[in-house]
């Protein structure tokens, strides 16, 4: 097979795959340089296909251009972000796997892999933006929810038992571990203990640690130096800004490893350094830290650093999942009919007998939230009248496993990368239903490492809910 051959075979390759891709050769000669790499950089594949790279991307100094340090000085890098301009002079941000490709000892290549993530670093700037300039709720133009213990609603005894530690936790500094399965209320007990605590004057931030790439993460936390990585900026992280409060990391087992252990050495040392930077800084910062898994399980599989859960573990919540209080499911659903009552400017008296024994036989793997879920859906349907019937409450069919997945291939379902995407994404969401939307599990399941699996629920939008 000639040279030119072999070139169109990975071209064709690179497009299959769905990657975005983008190889130079030994001279920095674009290769191959597909489609979805166009697409993440808006240029087009003829702006940067069998020429010079650093003709195209010029912008980009060369100490900070990850191609150039594959050939040049035979540096890998991986999941580093970027923020540069492109030739039109457009601002993209990706994540980028970059290495060299080595032969007999010589590079003969080097090649990129790329995630855009222009979008996200945009959001995540304009909510740091926003709270450095340390604007109230009262200030702001959405008024947002702050919970204490009075918006508490239960009368289960091992759900009252959570609620009085979470009490007592206000009157101390001490570091929270809140365990409780997706939907229990977990951010409703931490923003209660801040805001019934000596801190309630002080700010109170959350973050969700699955919601962010792994690269973007630190930055968000720590805040950035300029000169740190390409693009970066002075700007002060969420630690700097929550000072004298209090910062809630929901999620926190969907952290990467390594910050991790950065993690658990400011609450070790009270100072944090921003990315890029030099300069020690002194924080005083209360940290609430979640998880919607059972940590032993978390931790068991890799997820959570084993010293990290043992130091914020130091006043450990467990709320019990609904179908193991359901007991509170009446006196919940009654206060979910006033709320949704009031807001569809509803006339809904009582929810009948039949229709609460309903409820109580359903199981909610939602927990809480799709409980409030289903008495807000049967509020805003019903008609005319008083009283909330069995016909009213529309509860979810059981999950049932499709008996075929795939009916055979044809050209009409797209590239054969689309095709196997679409596979993938649908074996995800089928495996993560069943699971209860337990991502350790769901892993475990489909032979999956936990943060592998994170990154696909991001690359498909699998939101959990």
């Amino acid at each position: 097979m000639r040279r030119k051959d072999y070139r169109a075979v990975l071209q064709a390759a690179s497009e299959v795959l769905g990657e975005a891709m983008h190889i130079v050769d030994a001279n920095g000669m674009t290769i191959i340089y597909n489609e979805a790499m166009a697409r993440l950089e808006k240029i087009s594949v003829e702006d940067a296909l069998g020429k010079p790279f650093r003709q195209v991307f010029s912008n980009i100094p060369e100490e900070e251009s990850t191609l150039f340090q594959a050939l040049k000085n035979r540096k890998e890098v991986r999941n580093k972000q970027q923020t540069y301009l492109n030739i039109y002079g457009k601002q993209v941000t990706t994540i980028n796997t970059t290495v060299p490709v080595i032969v007999d000892g010589n590079v003969v290549a080097a090649m990129e892999i790329a995630r855009d993530i222009t979008d996200i670093k945009d959001m995540s700037d304009t909510i740091l933006r926003l709270q450095d300039k340390g604007e109230s709720p009262k200030e702001a133009p959405l008024q947002f929810t702050r919970y204490h213990f009075e918006d508490i609603i239960g009368e289960d005894p091992g759900f009252m038992q959570a609620v009085e530690r979470a009490k007592k936790a206000t009157s101390n500094t001490a570091s929270v571990f809140i365990y409780g399965e997706t939907g229990t209320g977990k951010e409703l007990i931490a923003q209660s203990i801040h805001y019934g605590g000596k801190r309630h004057n002080r700010p109170f931030l959350a973050q969700n640690c699955a919601a962010i790439p792994e690269s973007l993460l630190e930055g968000i936390l720590f805040g950035t130096e300029k000169g740190g990585f390409t693009g970066a900026v002075d700007r002060a992280g969420l630690f700097e800004q929550a000072n004298g409060g209090t910062l809630l990391l929901d999620e926190v087992s969907a952290m990467p490893y390594e910050l991790q252990s950065k993690l658990l050495r400011v609450l070790q040392e009270k100072y944090i350094r921003r990315v890029g930077g030099k300069k020690d800084i002194l924080v005083d910062v209360r940290i609430i830290a979640t998880v919607n898994e059972d940590p032993r399980e978390l931790i068991s599989s890799g997820a959570l650093r084993p010293d990290l859960y043992y130091r914020l573990n130091v006043i450990g919540i467990t709320i019990p999942p609904l179908r193991e209080r359901k007991r509170d499911i009446g006196v919940l659903a009654e206060s979910f009919l006033k709320k949704y009552n009031e807001e569809y400017d509803k006339e809904i008296w009582m929810i009948a007998d039949s229709a609460l024994e309903k409820l109580e036989n359903y199981d909610y793997p939602g927990n809480v939230r799709e409980l409030e879920n289903i008495i807000m859906s049967a509020v805003s349907m019903s008609d005319d009248g008083h009283v909330l019937t069995p016909h009213d409450i529309s509860i979810p069919e059981p999950y049932r496993e499709e008996s075929s997945l795939v009916a055979g291939y044809s050209e009409e379902e797209g590239s054969l990368g689309e095709y196997l995407a679409q596979i993938e994404e649908k074996v995800i969401r089928q495996y993560l239903t069943s699971n209860g939307g337990n991502v350790s599990k769901t892993a475990g399941a489909l032979g999956m490492v936990r943060q592998n699996l994170q990154h696909k629920l991001k690359k498909y939008d699998i939101s959990i809910r």
